[in-house]
């Protein structure tokens, strides 16, 4: 069953969302909290995975990021990853107060950039019990390096310096697009599949996505690094799952970060590439995430 939710974080913004609960009684059940990836919103295949867990007996919380969707915030479109982890924290604490939930079997669940999100959350809040991340960012700095041409980088800081400049005087953020058809046009996701996926996606699925950001959020983004703790996830149980032809998130930045975290751990890998993992891959990726969360919240 799917109920239309809303909370109040601890500076009174409203995040709205879903509550799914399995068919079979009235709970409580270990819930998973999870939220969508860099502008994504929860119609972006979330309802999917929310429904696997559901029929798996684990109710699920799915919310839309602050800024995004349905969801209220004061700068629309701007991607703060710190203010995110913060939303992580205040939605574990709203599942707790539903009579549906066990408190006691709480597990958070994410994907590219809210997976890097659930590895923060993960490390530093003990009321998770168990963390799947999917196809995660590892390094912000490290993964823009690798999306922005090293000869645009130049002139993609006097930009963020301008904007930073201009903010001050109390002009509007400058904005940029989230993907572009041209993948040397500027964009906050430069690559092929990210155009095909958000664009396919937000006419099939998702009226609500809008394909831009704050310019100021790829600067937050190269600033976020998450990786540093994935040391510091254990003794909570961590389930990876990367995509072996993710060229968004790479694989290798993943796989190398998989290294650092400590046991119990588990790694999936799927064959295809980053976005693959919602469609394509959705049947490995879900059964993997369901089969670990009915493992440790068991």
């Amino acid at each position: 069953m799917r109920k239309d939710i809303e909370f109040k974080t601890q500076d009174g913004t409203i995040l709205r969302g879903w509550h799914y609960t399995p068919d079979t009684g009235a709970g409580p059940f270990p819930t998973i909290v999870m939220a969508h990836g860099f502008s994504a919103v929860k119609e972006m295949y979330l309802d999917r995975f929310a429904e696997h867990f559901a029929g798996n007996g684990l109710a699920a919380l799915v919310f839309d990021n602050r800024n995004l969707g349905a969801s209220d915030g004061a700068i629309r479109q701007e991607i703060d990853p710190w203010q995110q982890v913060r939303d992580y924290r205040d939605a574990i604490t709203f599942a707790e107060t539903l009579p549906q939930t066990d408190a006691a079997r709480i597990g958070i669940w994410g994907s590219s950039y809210s997976g890097a999100h659930v590895i923060v959350v993960a490390a530093n809040d003990r009321r998770v019990k168990c963390v799947v991340s999917q196809v995660p960012l590892i390094s912000g700095h490290s993964n823009a390096r690798r999306l922005i041409r090293a000869d645009f980088i130049g002139d993609f800081q006097k930009a963020l310096e301008a904007d930073r400049r201009a903010r001050y005087r109390g002009e509007p953020p400058a904005m940029v697009p989230v993907v572009a058809e041209d993948p040397m046009a500027p964009s906050a996701l430069p690559t092929p599949d990210s155009w095909k996926w958000f664009t396919e996606t937000h006419k099939l699925r998702a009226p609500s996505w809008k394909n831009e950001v704050t310019l100021r959020s790829i600067e937050m983004f190269m600033e976020y690094e998450p990786g540093t703790y994935l040391p510091f996830i254990s003794p909570t149980p961590l389930l990876m799952i990367v995509a072996l032809g993710d060229v968004l998130t790479p694989a290798d930045d993943a796989l190398a970060g998989y290294e650092r975290a400590l046991h119990p751990k588990k790694i999936v890998c799927l064959n295809g590439g980053h976005f693959d993992a919602y469609v394509a891959d959705f049947e490995k990726a879900s059964t993997a995430a369901s089969g670990w969360f009915k493992e440790h919240l068991s």
